[in-house]
């Protein structure tokens, strides 16, 4: 197969994952003909990265999930809308970031009070049936969960995704010392939460 393709039969659409070229898969989104099989080979390749990404954000698996889907039905309807001016991978997690960012301002306004969220916090996670965590555990994700929105994103691609700044930076379309600033201000109240904790 030259290396200049990915796909090996276009009436298939099958796609080799192991070769992803950004650029050639940018190029086929372009290509009505190409189109579904190099998506689906970006779903395949993203799907579980942003998973992790927004369920770092929301506390229910199922929310994380339903926001998964929302982000690439919303790539998938503006597909045309995609320039290549930022790569791929940018493209989908500010896409994620927008839709998680949007469920969690029209959820905040479920919420009562801040002593009943954290209640409801610690119950979500204690019956997670995909959280395994101990005691420590625990408290580390109910500390996450209380930050702001912004420092929470800045924190998570850090710590979880080990995202350099300049990368954060292009996705959030923040400057590096602006996340440099956010992280270090999550990193303290965090310890602060915590130690109050125990």
């Amino acid at each position: 197969m030259p290396e200049t393709s990915l796909i090996q039969d276009k009436t298939k659409e099958t796609v080799d994952c192991t070769k992803y070229n950004e650029t050639l898969i940018a190029m086929q989104l372009k290509d009505k003909n190409l189109r579904n099989a190099a998506f689906s080979l970006i779903v395949d390749l993203y799907s579980r990265k942003i998973y992790s990404h927004i369920r770092n954000m929301v506390l229910s698996h199922e929310d994380a999930d339903d926001l998964v889907q929302e982000t690439f039905i919303k790539a998938w309807s503006n597909i045309d809308k995609f320039r290549g001016d930022s790569k791929i991978s940018t493209w989908l997690y500010r896409i994620a970031i927008n839709e998680t960012l949007t469920f969690l301002r029209k959820n905040r306004n479920n919420t009562i009070s801040l002593s009943g969220r954290e209640a409801e916090v610690a119950d979500m996670i204690a019956g997670d049936c995909h959280f395994n965590g101990d005691r420590a555990e625990a408290l580390f994700r109910e500390a996450i969960s209380r930050l702001p929105n912004k420092q929470r994103l800045a924190f998570n691609m850090r710590y979880f995704e080990e995202m350099p700044y300049e990368e954060m930076s292009s996705i959030l379309n923040t400057s590096v010392g602006a996340l440099k600033a956010s992280y270090h201000i999550a990193v303290k109240k965090i310890e602060q939460y915590i130690s109050e904790k125990n």
